[in-house]
């Protein structure tokens, strides 16, 4: 069986290095790498779209990279349970068009007994930053 640790029940210093091992997929804008930290089936909805499984997981976090270029994210605890992480984030990136983007959300985590993310819901909200206030 396909384990990720560190595994639940979470403790704090098990929760924040989940967070950081989070962190670290999703700055490797590996799409493949980010899904494999998820159930086959898992459950997500990322603002207003909804997916299941790690190959939608692979093709949406395909298409999202090919647009939002540069990109960075921070991920910092908020609080845990037993199986249940949430956590605040910011990321930034740029269009294309050179535009630049800072995003800033919430995100509520729940894990299976194997260490691996079966749903996430993100809230996520952009602001459109110059280049110069970029923190990242």
């Amino acid at each position: 069986m396909e384990q990720k640790h560190p595994l639940p029940p979470f403790t704090l210093e098990s929760a924040k290095q989940k967070i950081q091992l989070a962190e670290d997929a999703w700055n490797s804008r590996d799409p493949v790498r980010v899904a494999q930290g998820y159930t086959v089936n898992s459950e997500w909805r990322n603002r207003n779209v909804f997916l299941n499984g790690r190959e939608a997981i692979v093709a949406f976090l395909t298409e999202k990279w090919g647009k939002e270029l540069d990109y960075k994210l921070v991920k910092e605890y908020w609080a845990h349970t037993d199986n249940r992480i949430a956590v605040r984030f910011e990321y930034e990136y740029r269009t294309a068009e050179g535009e630049w983007f800072r995003a800033y959300g919430n995100e509520n985590w729940e894990y299976d007994e194997n260490g691996l993310m079966q749903r996430r819901f993100a809230s996520i909200n952009d602001l459109a930053i110059k280049e110069s206030e970029r923190r990242l």
